[in-house]
């Protein structure tokens, strides 16, 4: 050792292996019992301590993966302070000028323990600091046997995902209940397995509770081959989505073609005309007094005559040119075969609660998620399609508050399409629908994922009401900035590793987990994956035949338009 560590850290240790019953080889020093350095400064959140080089590089060939890390950016060390030990991650490093051979490292404070007296290890971890330590406190590696104690469920429902970094056998468990009830997102750039990570964690949550009610917008059809056994996977053939379904707004969304001031022409005239349409429903006549927004079925045909007479009426306010757009937009919407999944004349009769029931797996009977494939939709509706399921879902829980209740979780892949940032908006109703919900649906049982490889491209408001964070590897700056900036201070440290993050490693912070972890998630198996793995050029490159029926066949679904 150094002349430093023998002389500074050798009085106030804890016992040695050897005095705890340890059998060390001779010569050998137990790193897990030996000081790598002192706390130097004291702040709120973070401190500065000094490291001993040479300590660190006798850590370094410890069999002990967490300790053979000791010191290292992003590893954890631990100070004692009375009878407890505080658990702190390594920011940064740099060199100590004024100490050859010193080492000057920034750390942030995750939270504290208890000693055990026979061998000094952490028990009954938990997060935030109560007391802090003073300068010239001894700073030890923490140990395997410790991160296990540290990383261990405190008795909550909890989900295992991976492996704990960098140890290979201490499993990384997110709490159900903290993670689902304050919403969570799931980041990463192109290529670094979210899907597949979004499915493991799908896959852990519906095992762990097979009556559960999961509902996931699939905007690539990527989830159906992973979710083929465990849910119902819905798409254009069998969505049967009813167009009456809709509010006032998303029905201007669908049905108005106009811009500026012919717009809210426009919007006046559907708004009477849709009114009319609702109250010709026996339901309407029961009820007595509705709105425009009221989910009451209607015939698309009896709109069009609605329309047709107000336009001949002699003394309406404009010409006849708002109702000739809005009119031929809808013939257009009933004739085009793309969108009969939703506007299909077999689509209007009273099956509200059949549907809802469907798609939000009431009751799940054992497959507790419905995967809505959007991409055969057209993409004119797609964002409207989304906004209609998410909205049934919101109002849905707001409506149900009497009962007893069933929170649904509401998975959004491709989340930075749907929820744009300022600089993005298109003021379409989705955005503002699944911002309600990141704001609000956490009092009425909705839980909100979101999946993008894009974060700088969300709503700000929206990725910051996201309790728990998974991000994996991130190579755009201005997103990893994004994430930084909504990820709790304690987690900094481990923040800046994200760029270095390998395939399928992660950072995990916020309500899900005890302590941010750095973690690996397990594998999973092949008929779990989504089809979303890339191809391979080389290998199809260098192979042929049948091509020209492959043509034919392309040729033939894209002229059906999927039907």
């Amino acid at each position: 050792m150094s002349e430093m560590s023998t002389q500074t850290f050798g009085e106030a240790r804890p016992a040695t292996a050897q005095e705890i019953g340890g059998e060390p080889g001779l010569g050998e020093i137990d790193n897990a019992h030996e000081p790598i350095g002192i706390v130097t400064e004291i702040a709120g959140s973070g401190s500065k301590i000094a490291l001993d080089l040479q300590r660190l590089n006798e850590c370094a060939a410890d069999l002990d993966p967490s300790i053979a890390l000791a010191g290292q950016v992003g590893s954890q060390v631990k100070v004692r302070v009375g009878n407890n030990w505080l658990l702190a991650s390594v920011r940064t490093q740099r060199q100590d000028n004024d100490t050859p051979g010193g080492i000057v490292a920034s750390v942030d404070f995750l939270g504290e323990g208890d000693e055990e007296k026979l061998t000094g290890r952490i028990h009954s971890f938990r997060r935030g600091v109560t007391r802090y330590p003073i300068p010239g406190a001894l700073v030890y590696p923490a140990t395997n046997s410790d991160l296990r104690q540290i990383y261990a469920s405190d008795g909550r429902a909890c989900i295992q995902v991976g492996n704990v970094y960098p140890t290979k056998d201490i499993r990384a468990g997110i709490y159900v209940d903290a993670f689902l009830g304050k919403h969570f997102a799931l980041l990463g750039s192109t290529g670094t397995g979210k899907s597949t990570s979004a499915a493991l964690i799908l896959h852990r949550i519906c095992e762990a509770a097979p009556e559960g009610h999961v509902l996931m917008i699939d905007p690539h059809g990527e989830y159906s081959a992973a979710f083929r056994n465990t849910g119902l996977i819905l798409d254009v053939s069998n969505l049967q989505m009813p167009y009456w379904l809709m509010n006032f707004e998303e029905h201007c969304e669908v049905f108005l073609t106009s811009s500026g001031n012919d717009r809210q022409v426009d919007a006046d005239i559907l708004a009477k005309c849709l009114y009319q349409a609702r109250m010709k429903n026996r339901l309407a006549e029961q009820m007595g007094k509705i709105t425009v927004d009221a989910p009451i079925p209607y015939l698309l045909s009896d709109l069009s005559t609605i329309i047709q007479n107000e336009m001949g009426k002699l003394d309406k306010a404009s010409t006849s040119a708002p109702y000739m757009r809005i009119k031929n937009k809808i013939d257009e919407m009933k004739s085009d075969p793309r969108y009969q999944f939703m506007f299909s004349g077999m689509l209007v009769g009273d099956t509200m609660s059949e549907f809802l029931a469907k798609i939000f797996r009431l009751p799940a009977r054992g497959k507790p998620i419905s995967i809505v494939d959007v991409s055969g939709v057209p993409s004119d509706i797609t964002s409207t399609v989304v906004a209609v399921l998410s909205r049934l879902v919101f109002d849905f829980a707001i409506w149900a508050r009497e009962e007893k209740t069933r929170p649904v979780l509401l998975v959004c892949e491709e989340a930075h399409r749907y929820v744009p940032s300022e600089k993005h908006a298109d003021d379409s109703s989705v955005g503002r629908v699944l911002s309600r919900i990141a704001k609000e649906g956490r009092k009425y049982g909705i839980s909100l994922g979101l999946i993008t490889q894009r974060p700088s491209d969300l709503a700000e408001g929206v990725l910051s009401q996201c309790g728990t964070i998974i991000s994996m590897r991130l190579n755009n700056d201005r997103d990893q900035a994004f994430v930084k900036a909504a990820m709790p201070e304690g987690s900094r440290g481990f923040l800046d590793s994200i760029p270095a993050l390998r395939n399928r490693e992660c950072i995990i912070c916020g309500e899900g987990v005890s302590i941010p972890i750095r973690a690996t998630f397990d594998d999973l198996e092949e008929f779990k994956r989504p089809a979303s793995e890339d191809p391979s050029f080389t290998q199809l490159w260098n192979g042929g035949g049948g091509e020209e029926e492959m043509v034919v066949r392309t040729v033939q679904r894209w002229r059906a338009q999927g039907r």
